[in-house]
């Protein structure tokens, strides 16, 4: 499956199978622009996760920082708790000195009681001493602590603005190619809305989003235009069934035939009253998942050239002809869209 990639010039080689009346070049490579934008939705998606993992990290370490912050805190106020009778104390003995003055000690005339006195004064003024050393290294600490977390917050933020804004440029890039991707649906004949915006059913990013949505209440938005008018399917496989369209006029030098393709329930409904035995259970048919079309044109007449050429290059595509429609019940005209085989192209 060869196209050209948007913008290039040179004529595509056209495999002999596909050749035809007339041979016309595609002007894109909707495969390509669909992978692409299914990896950039994959890289956004991978940025924003290690962002959300990378902000759980950080209120982790700040809690743990608070957590040692309030202990350093409640250190200090036990050490405080400690250090003011002693400090009182102190204060008490050097302003009633004992022994009247020390001049009895320094002639050696002192007595038992002022030696006792002042060796009493020696030990609480050591141990006042040890206290306030200790509080003093209590106070560094805490303060290397606050400076750390500083730090790290300080990185944290820094981080977190990077990643923010790779996001970003990852959510711009991914923005870019659904709109590159809209614009080739338009050089091809797909219509969207009127203010030209970008078909948002188009966006194969979006697909992931379809299994909240039971079978056949598929919203509109979420639903791409087919070149068919009043045809549409699932974004991934309406992608799809342009590029095989594409190479299908390339073969026939005509589209395809489709009379029908997504059906709301209540179509499903409709379909199944009115054609019983040849239609699904309503809410069970893949139409109302998006994934499915019914083909006219000589592609319903089993074996004709049209359906043979579907036949052969359609899994080129992500198309196939489910084996039940070989058989029961008979439906050569019913063609199916595997997500699986599609996402290998």
């Amino acid at each position: 499956m060869t196209s050209l990639l948007p913008g290039a010039a040179a004529a595509q080689r056209v495999p002999v199978e596909e050749q035809s009346v007339a041979v016309v070049a595609d002007p894109v490579n909707l495969t390509e622009l669909r992978r692409e934008a299914e990896k950039a939705a994959k890289d956004l998606e991978e940025a924003t996760k290690a962002l959300e993992q990378r902000r759980a990290q950080i209120r982790d370490s700040e809690k743990e920082l608070s957590a040692k912050l309030r202990q350093l805190q409640e250190a200090e106020r036990a050490f405080a708790r400690i250090r003011q009778p002693l400090s009182d104390l102190v204060g008490l003995l050097y302003q009633q000195p004992i022994g009247g003055d020390v001049t009895g000690f320094l002639s050696g005339e002192s007595d038992a009681d002022t030696l006792r006195a002042m060796t009493g004064v020696t030990q609480l003024v050591a141990e006042r001493q040890r206290i306030l050393d200790d509080t003093s290294r209590l106070q560094q600490e805490r303060e290397r602590l606050a400076a750390e977390a500083q730090e790290l917050r300080a990185a944290n933020l820094l981080s977190e603005a990077q990643m923010a804004a790779e996001i970003e440029t990852l959510r711009a890039r991914s923005q870019k190619i659904v709109k590159s991707l809209t614009q080739a649906l338009v050089k091809l004949g797909v219509k969207i809305d009127k203010k030209g915006q970008p078909a948002g059913g188009c966006d194969p990013t979006r697909t992931s989003s379809l299994t909240e949505f039971p079978n056949g209440l598929i919203p509109q938005a979420y639903l791409c235009p087919l070149q068919q008018k009043g045809n549409e399917l699932r974004g991934d496989a309406a992608l799809a069934f342009i590029s095989l369209n594409e190479a299908y006029k390339r073969r026939f030098g005509k589209p395809m035939c489709v009379t029908d393709s997504y059906r709301s329930l209540a179509e499903q409904q409709s379909v199944y009253y009115r054609r019983p035995g040849f239609a699904a259970v309503p809410g069970r048919s893949n139409h109302g998942l998006g994934l499915a079309v019914d083909l006219c044109g000589g592609v319903e007449r089993f074996r004709s050239p049209e359906f043979n050429w579907v036949e052969a290059n359609g899994k080129k595509y992500g198309w196939i002809h489910p084996k039940w429609a070989y058989v029961s019940p008979f439906e050569p005209w019913h063609w199916e869209y595997d997500p699986k085989l599609g996402s290998l192209l």
